[in-house]
Formats: C-alpha cells, structure tokens, sequence
C-alpha cells in the first residue's frame, strides 16, 4: 500500500509541476522566472527591489523593449486589448488604491494561463490569477505594447 501512495504522490507532483511549468516556455517567462521572489521597494527598479512599474520596465528593457517608468503612463503605451484577448506579454492594470474608480494603480504581465506576473508591495514579485477576487474586480485594462516579432522572440511558447 506505502508503494501505491508513493507512486501517487510522485504522479500529483510531477502533474502538478508540469502545470505550473508556465515559466519555462518562453524567453520571456525565463527573465521573470529569475525575478520570482524579489522584494518589493517603492520605487525599485533593480533584482534588490521592485515596484510594480520598476519591474514591467525592467523585464521589457531584458527585451528591448521600452516603457514610460510609472504604471499609470505604461497604460497609455502600445495598443489597447480585450481581456478576452490577452496573450502573454501584454500588460495588465488594476486600480488597488482603493477607489475603485477606473485610475491605474498597478501593473503586471500576463503570463498565459489566467496568470500575470508582478511586484506586489506585500510579497514581492510574484505570480497571481487574473481572475483571482482580488485583481478580477480591480481589472481596468491592458495594453498590448510587443509587436508581433518581439512576441514570437521573446514571448511565444516555444
């Protein structure tokens, strides 16, 4: 019976890392992967500490790619996408300043998978779901600001 338990443990483990495998797919989810569990520093824009726009920039600048440094500006860069139509690299933004009144406050990278990337200023750079009770109710908008040939280098699954 121990053998059969064990059997099944190592199967739920290794399914279970293979779900969680996101980071591993692209270019792109190997620059945040390398950030996963840096602290937060209002302000930060190194591996020493981020905030939430500190970290978008930095991760985008690995890329190539450049941002306007603060949240609320990164969401008026690029080009504006559905939810329903994200794809990972695109920029997501939440209003958490507790207003609830469509003003940007934050920032992350979709991921794929319902997931994003960021910096949040309680637990440092992590992943979450987008539709977590959370961020759903928080969700403003997202921005798409990869062309398609930064995406196939450094976003899409390869």
């Amino acid at each position: 019976m121990k053998k059969v338990t064990v059997i099944l443990l190592g199967l739920m483990l290794l399914l279970a890392f293979q779900a969680g495998s996101v980071f591993a797919d692209s270019k792109m989810n190997g620059l945040i992967n390398d950030v996963i569990g840096s602290p937060y520093k209002s302000g930060g824009t190194t591996t020493k500490g981020f905030d939430c726009s500190g970290f978008t920039t930095y991760v985008f600048d690995k890329m190539g790619i450049d941002l306007p440094r603060t949240s609320a500006s990164q969401a008026k860069a690029g080009s504006k996408v559905a939810k329903a139509d994200l794809i990972p690299g695109d920029l997501v933004f939440f209003d958490t300043a507790g207003g609830n009144n469509g003003s940007v406050s934050h920032v992350g990278i979709y991921m794929g998978d319902g997931k994003f990337a960021h910096a949040s200023s309680s637990r440092g750079v992590v992943t979450d779901e987008l539709d977590s009770s959370y961020y759903e109710k928080r969700f403003v908008t997202a921005r798409r600001v990869m062309d398609s040939e930064a995406f196939v280098n450094f976003a899409e699954v390869k």
